[in-house]
């Protein structure tokens, strides 16, 4: 009698035994305070426990008001916001590779790791992309971007609000939008770690497309991003003779599900929700209150950090807020700190691209002033059981007058 093939099949590969969730999380969650993702409110954690019918009339109306309160955060009047599934760089490549295609010229203003991986994106779809060069922990300077674009004359200009591979804030973002427009350009803007953490206004200043992940300033979940396209930007979607090559990222597919309430593919529907109770409590908030959380809190980390003895990397005038870069102690490596502080503190920051430093990150619900207090006396008691001399009482000192005043 012969075997089935199901009986083939499965004794052929031997069926694994592995450890459950339980086994392998640590006993105690890990409070995470690195460059993402970050700590997610309890709305948002139990939205993320539903699924839905994707294509019901609930999903219909989730739909509406996440893009109601996208356009708040984003300060756009566009009709043209979307979802993505995926992270913040498949947002990133649905912007890239709905606006540029072979042979479309392409600036890329290029200060860091990510802001480089939207030039390499650019390249991926044939676009002819030029790069405008920062040293590292600085910014362009408004002559030599309004001279990158006399010459290369692109008509697409990308920029990231907020490297956070070195920590720096491209300040003049408003200027630059403006600069591209008067020479005919669109403007693709990274803001995956600033959206809601500190001022952007797509409409007031001209930006044609905001990319930004759900795993950072809104405190969702990683894999469910958001996108927003002017009309000038969607026209030019709509108006390509060839279609994307990137079938999931297409735009103009993409707007059946996410404006004609029809098929595209199977939505991550409870990361949907999530980013709806994520969106809702930034609304509830308001961008003003949570500007001004996230930047007193940032002030008052820097200060902690400062005072207790260590180097921040970026200096003050372009250091960006929502992540904050701290230089390593000669003789240690990013490596050695955020494993000891892991494992000993069970606090999680991060390392960077090949920099010397490791970076605490300040978007979301990382501003509490209670997740401020235990992460710098982690990070000072790691410093005094590796061997670095701090002063941890006037770091816990220093945060303190920050987050109260200076009183």
């Amino acid at each position: 009698m012969p075997t089935s093939s199901f009986t083939s099949a499965s004794s052929a590969v031997p069926c694994p035994v592995v450890e459950s969730l339980d086994a392998i999380l640590p006993e105690e969650p890990l409070l995470m305070m690195g460059a993402g993702p970050v700590p997610i409110p309890a709305a948002v954690a139990k939205a993320n426990a539903i699924v839905i019918n994707h294509l019901g009339g609930t999903m219909v109306k989730v739909i509406g008001q996440v893009k109601s309160m996208a356009r708040y955060v984003f300060q756009t009047n566009s009709k043209w916001v979307l979802g993505v599934a995926g992270p913040g760089s498949a947002a990133m490549e649905m912007a890239i590779s709905n606006l540029a295609w072979e042979g479309t010229r392409v600036l890329s203003i290029k200060n860091g790791f990510f802001s480089e991986r939207m030039a390499e994106m650019g390249r991926r779809v044939g676009a002819r992309v030029s790069t405008l060069d920062v040293a590292d922990r600085a910014v362009a300077s408004l002559e030599e971007i309004a001279g990158a674009i006399r010459r290369e004359r692109p008509e697409i200009v990308t920029v990231v609000q907020g490297e956070t591979s070195n920590t720096v804030w491209n300040y003049h973002l408003k200027e630059i939008a403006a600069l591209a427009k008067a020479a005919g350009a669109l403007v693709i803007v990274d803001a995956v770690c600033t959206l809601s953490t500190m001022p952007l206004e797509m409409d007031a200043w001209g930006i044609d497309a905001v990319i930004t992940g759900g795993q950072k300033g809104l405190s969702s979940i990683p894999g469910v991003s958001l996108i927003a396209f002017s009309d000038a930007a969607w026209a030019r979607v709509k108006g390509r003779t060839a279609p994307n090559a990137h079938w999931c990222l297409d735009a103009s597919l993409a707007e059946n599900f996410w404006h004609n309430a029809g098929y595209h593919y199977t939505a991550p529907v409870s990361g949907v929700l999530a980013l709806h109770e994520a969106l809702r409590l930034v609304c509830a908030e308001t961008l003003e209150k949570r500007f001004a959380r996230h930047l007193k809190c940032s002030l008052a980390l820097q200060d902690g950090v400062a005072a207790m003895g260590l180097r921040l990397y970026t200096p003050k005038a372009c250091r960006l807020n929502s992540v904050v870069g701290i230089e390593v102690p000669e003789g240690f490596s990013p490596a050695d700190v955020c494993s000891h502080i892991s494992r000993m503190h069970q606090v999680e920051i991060s390392g960077s691209f090949g920099l010397p430093i490791v970076r605490i990150g300040q978007m979301g619900e990382q501003c509490r002033e209670h997740n401020l207090f235990r992460t710098v006396h982690a990070l000072g008691r790691t410093m005094v059981d590796l061997g670095v001399k701090v002063d941890l009482p006037a770091g816990v000192a220093a945060l303190e007058r920050g987050l109260s005043g200076g009183k």
